[in-house]
């Protein structure tokens, strides 16, 4: 059995080197313009550099978005971003428009291209086409089934790769090409600025009773008739490597360490455990399950993978996100006195316990001893987000572990 890419996001520096270190095959990021994730922190171009080196150091290939529906404004600009490209040298680009795709291959054919989702590809005519003009890859549209998927397999040439999303937010529309954003704020979700409107509370008013709201379906948490549950397809791996898919790809270029760490983690384990033995994968479902469950997340979903989902197993929901940890930073480095220095993201106090999660997959519990701030002051707290601090644990903390606290 073919060993599938494990694919991880990453919205920044930081976050690409918690994915390298947590136990990605490949990474995917944007730069500063023309990738569909315009509100994540994304790659300057020296951050772009430092990340491709720091992940091919540790034998991890970078992938580029390039995904926006580019309109004639937008073409002078490519040109000259994938000439910097050019320079830089990630091992893909991954694009959706027919015009960019030409512009790529003209200016920088040794670099592999990728077709993202958003060109909804949805059969096996698609993907040869794409092979024809000389794609490597193409990324399944997301309503397709895994029966689909293996059908699009015997179709296409062995050297053509198939990547899928597995895990991550799913989109109400067309694999990702929705107009609610730019009809409803003026922000178009196919050149990156989406603003989410899938996730809002939305009321219906009658035509003879204006200003007069009734809610369409109502919990606890309010009205969310458009709004997707999350894909996890970590209890059907078995399935996935079985369908000749190459890549598995998990979403979240908007998501944070924490949340890429723990679920880069999880699918790491639960693929090489499938691979080393089955059963022993099947020993530790509750654990996977267990760690997917502690990050930030939604009711989860297998989606489109067996067929289009029936009343019992619907995609929509009135759920919203849960969080049950807070990251608090990584262990940048650790230094003789054994006083760990982070990048601070979230409060913490001396006294607290808080946890040291590890690439390996383990969880250890520990208490803030004294934290210290790099002129060497002690504190008793560290307020302030983004500040460099020393911390002190009575616990074994290494270089890029990440500091979490339970919200339970």
């Amino acid at each position: 059995m073919k060993k599938p890419e494990l694919l991880v996001p990453a919205s920044s520096l930081e976050v690409l080197k918690i994915a390298v270190m947590f136990g990605a095959d490949a990474v995917y990021i944007g730069g500063e313009a023309f990738g569909l994730r315009a509100k994540a922190k994304n790659f300057s171009p020296e951050d772009m550099a430092e990340g491709i080196a720091f992940a091919h150091a540790h034998h991890v290939k970078v992938y580029v978005t390039v995904n926006i529906l580019a309109h004639n404004y937008d073409l002078s600009g490519v040109r000259e971003y994938l000439k910097e490209l050019k320079e830089l040298k990630p091992d893909a680009l991954i694009i959706a428009d027919p015009g960019i795709f030409t512009y790529a291959r003209e200016i920088c054919p040794e670099i592999e291209c990728h077709i993202s989702t958003q060109a909804n590809n949805t059969n096996y005519e698609t993907f040869l086409f794409w092979h024809r003009l000389g794609a490597k890859r193409v990324v399944t549209a997301r309503e397709l089934s895994l029966q689909e998927i293996r059908e699009i397999r015997e179709h296409i040439p062995e050297d053509l790769e198939i990547e899928t999303f597995v895990h991550g937010a799913m989109c109400i529309s067309y694999s990702g090409r929705c107009l609610l954003s730019n009809y409803l704020v003026g922000r178009d979700a196919n050149q990156g600025a989406c603003t989410h409107p899938c996730r809002w509370k939305y009321s219906i008013v009658e035509e003879t009773r204006p200003g007069e709201y009734m809610p369409v379906f109502e919990n606890e948490r309010g009205t969310y008739i458009f709004n997707s549950r999350d894909l996890c397809m970590v209890e059907h791996l078995e399935d996935l490597l079985n369908s000749g898919i190459d890549s598995l790809k998990i979403e979240g270029r908007m998501k944070t360490a924490l949340y890429v760490a723990t679920v880069a983690r999880t699918y790491r384990k639960a693929i090489d455990d499938y691979l080393e033995s089955p059963e022993k994968y099947k020993e530790n479902l509750p654990w996977y399950l267990d760690q997917i469950s502690n990050c930030t997340y939604r009711q989860f979903t297998t989606g489109f993978f067996y067929g289009k989902p029936d009343q019992n197993a619907q995609i929509y929901d009135n759920n919203t996100y849960v969080k049950e940890y807070t990251y608090l930073g990584y262990a940048e480095t650790v230094d003789e006195r054994g006083l760990v220095q982070i990048t601070q993201r979230n409060k913490f106090s001396v006294g607290e316990s808080i946890e040291i999660m590890k690439p390996d997959g383990r969880n250890l519990e520990v208490t803030v001893q004294a934290i210290y701030d790099e002129d060497g002051n002690a504190a008793e707290s560290a307020p302030h987000p983004r500040q460099k601090l020393f911390v002190k644990l009575d616990g074994e903390a290494e270089r890029y572990d990440i500091l979490r606290r339970s919200e339970n």
